[in-house]
């Protein structure tokens, strides 16, 4: 399954909020810094989530975004529908089903395609801002920005295994 970078930065930014869920609004400014996020591009998409009622904003001095409901209520295949569409990576399931009755050669093929969009969404559809925010603790702005960039460096270089063996 492959997710966007607009929606990566989404769910980022709703972790943010969930995490400071009881402190009232958020300033753009202040969700862009904590998580190292561009923060016209996070304006945007706190618009398309606002106008899904996920989010909502608060004028004023002491405005920004805040979440809509309990971060225990919004799942992360709500807001990946929402930025990216569909969360299967093959197709839609009824598509896949349609091809499990019709291409009969193919059956267990298409079985498995669905079988994995069906383990993928049933995860998503279980998992909660809540659930997500209880395992990671709170980001600080230049320190996340620094610890980003390194997991970036190292997760842009894997070890390879070549002929079967390390170090071959």
């Amino acid at each position: 399954m492959k997710i966007s970078q607009k929606g990566l930065y989404a769910l980022q930014a709703m972790m943010m909020l969930a995490r400071h869920y009881h402190q009232g609004a958020i300033k753009i400014r202040d969700i862009a810094y904590e998580e190292a996020l561009p923060e016209k591009f996070l304006e945007l998409i706190l618009l398309e989530l606002k106008n899904a009622r996920m989010v909502e904003s608060v004028r004023g001095a002491k405005g920004g975004y805040q979440l809509r409901r309990d971060p225990a209520e919004i799942h992360l295949s709500e807001i990946m529908r929402l930025i990216d569409g569909p969360l299967a990576p093959f197709a839609d399931a009824e598509q896949l089903r349609e091809l499990i009755d019709r291409d009969l050669p193919h059956r267990a093929l298409y079985q498995v395609f669905l079988d994995v969009r069906d383990a993928a969404a049933r995860i998503l559809d279980n998992t909660s801002l809540a659930d997500l925010t209880a395992h990671s603790g709170p980001q600080g702005g230049k320190n996340a920005n620094r610890q980003k960039n390194q997991k970036k460096d190292s997760a842009s270089i894997l070890p390879m295994v070549v002929g079967g063996q390390k170090g071959e």
